[in-house]
């Protein structure tokens, strides 16, 4: 389905997906993060702690706009937009939704109150030690894929959301299309599950309607106030907030001695589950939200609205005011069926034996349990969690920052210790940082007597200095250093971004040497020559007075002789 997930471009490697996963429903392949959605519960709170804005949500905006078009529109919205937009009176929603083209605009409340209703018909003849609430979506889908075995503590019954939309179908025809909106992203899974399939033909998350508005350019706040459609009491509108579903059921908590219990937040909500299941707590009626505070923290709320206590304040002086019960009127509901079932959809995890993770441990550089630091930055709790991730194939070696920190140590100290060149690392006052062994021989001083000190104290060449305090980068520069007996060519780069000046000489002494040498050897060599052509003159001088003879011939061709050694040179 593919509903939400994470951006390739924008996804960075940071794993912070993953560490506030609570079920670890993230794989990543080639250092990009993907939501394994049969794994996922829909909480969204990956997505809300993305530093990189890497979120992808499937929206439902335009199929809602091309349905106003050509049918007949109606929205049900989660009674948490009191918080979520800035309105002074709660009925500019109304006018904003008809505004944009919607026939009908109702509270979801008016689900809630049946919900509740439904609640107490079937805890009558309840026969079990526990009670789980239904209404959130994100914590049922915790439930049925990771403790099955609490299936049978959950109330059979449809979220508000559903409800609501039974009971528009049944009014307005099956044909007519139901819009959900609110704070959940989880909303967007439970309207397309094959047992409700059809009953809302939408979802729009809060984040998603304040856009559109933005689009139309339409200020919900300078809006003339509407009533709503159909209205409800304040016990429906209790649910976005945390004790909202549960304060229904305590005359029945009361009566039958079940504790009440309410748990927001996904580490409680895990927390909780596994006391029940391990048989820790009994006799408990437990309301789940996954989010903190419930729906009216939940993750799609309008971009910026970060003021979490104000959000709660402001629905809770909504759900005060009531506006009439109106709830059944002209609407025979024993005619609608609100039944939900709640199946086992665990995941079966491939087996790994202590030797295969010993093997990927090791693969890791965690030979021994010592080098286990169970750090949790890779997202996992432990070392062993991560490695069966990699069997399972939700994980990858390279997540681990330890191991990877200590390769490029590695490789890093293995190149900077046997480099035949002089490196130096300097910071912006010419501190010397790294004083690599190639540079200990050449300038006879041991590293930890350098480190931290001006390069000035063993390398006082002004030119050099003056280079090292420029912004300029300078390559292949021949420089003398006569105290050391050293001649290099010398790199100067200067890395702003870290602060530091690399500075790399190659050491070319030798060949300067060797240069020098046959510069020499060149140079008695013609000179020598030069002996023997003018000694061969005087010979054939002499022979050629005695001959009568002129030399000139003979000049000619010892002097070609002479500029073919100086060729030889050049």
């Amino acid at each position: 389905m593919n509903l939400i997930n994470f951006s390739k471009a924008n996804c960075r490697s940071c794993y912070k997906c993953i560490r506030i996963c609570p079920v670890k429903a993230i794989k990543f392949k080639d250092d990009q993060a993907e939501i394994v959605e049969d794994r996922c519960i829909a909480c969204g709170q990956c997505l809300i702690e993305c530093p990189q804005n890497a979120r992808y949500i499937k929206s439902d905006v335009l199929k809602v706009k091309e349905a106003i078009e050509n049918k007949k529109v109606i929205a049900t919205i989660a009674p948490s937009f009191a918080g979520a937009f800035d309105m002074t009176d709660e009925g500019q929603i109304v006018t904003a939704l008809k505004t944009l083209g919607f026939d009908i605009v109702e509270e979801t409340a008016v689900g809630a109150r049946i919900v509740t209703a439904e609640y107490n018909n079937i805890l009558t003849d309840w026969k079990y030690n526990n009670v789980i609430t239904t209404c959130c979506p994100s914590a049922n889908y915790l439930i049925e894929r990771y403790f099955p075995s609490l299936t049978k503590y959950m109330l059979p019954v449809v979220s508000p959301m559903l409800a609501h939309g039974k009971v528009l179908k049944h009014i307005y025809g099956m044909e007519s299309f139901v819009v959900f909106l609110g704070p959940c992203t989880a909303k967007k899974y439970e309207a397309i599950d094959f047992q409700h399939d059809g009953i809302i033909d939408a979802v729009v998350t809060f984040e998603e309607f304040a856009l559109w508005l933005k689009e139309e350019n339409i200020d919900i706040k300078s809006l003339e106030s509407q009533k709503f459609d159909r209205r409800s009491v304040a016990i429906g509108r209790k649910y976005p907030v945390k004790n909202g579903v549960i304060s229904g059921l305590m005359p029945w908590c009361t009566k039958n001695g079940f504790e009440p219990i309410t748990v927001d937040g996904i580490e409680d909500c895990v927390k909780i589950m596994k006391e029940i299941e391990n048989g820790d707590i009994k006799n408990v009626c437990v309301e789940v939200n996954i989010c903190r505070g419930s729906c009216s923290g939940g993750p799609g709320m309008p971009d910026g609205q970060d003021n979490y206590f104000k959000c709660q304040s402001k629905v809770k002086e909504y759900m005060k005011k009531s506006g009439g019960d109106t709830v059944c009127e002209n609407v025979d509901l024993s005619k609608i069926d609100f039944a939900n079932t709640f199946l086992d959809k665990s995941i079966a995890e491939k087996k790994v034996s202590d030797d295969e993770i010993r093997k990927i441990l090791k693969s890791m550089g965690k030979y021994e349990e010592r080098y286990e630091l169970n750090c949790g930055v890779c997202g996992y709790d432990t070392c062993r969690e991560k490695a069966i991730a990699i069997y399972n194939g939700m994980a990858e070696t390279n997540m681990c920052l330890n191991y990877m920190r200590n390769k490029a140590e590695s490789l890093t100290n293995v190149i900077f210790g046997n480099s035949p060149n002089i490196i130096i690392i300097l910071d912006e006052d010419l501190n010397i940082i790294e004083f690599n062994p190639a540079a200990e021989k050449a300038f006879k001083i041991e590293s930890e007597y350098i480190k931290n000190k001006p390069i000035s104290i063993i390398l006082g060449n002004n030119e050099l200095i003056e280079a090292l305090s420029s912004k300029e980068d300078i390559f292949s520069q021949k420089a003398s250093y006569k105290e050391y007996d050293l001649i290099t060519l010398q790199n100067i780069i200067h890395l702003e971004k870290q602060g530091i000046i690399l500075l790399i000489m190659s050491d070319s002494t030798e060949e300067e040497k060797n240069k020098k040498e046959l510069k020499m050897v060149k140079e008695n060599t013609l000179n020598a020559a030069q002996e023997v052509i003018d000694k061969q003159m005087r010979v054939v001088q002499e022979i050629a007075s005695l001959l009568g003879e002129t030399t000139a011939e003979t000049k000619v061709i010892l002097t070609k002789l002479k500029k073919i050694a100086e060729g030889e040179e050049n």
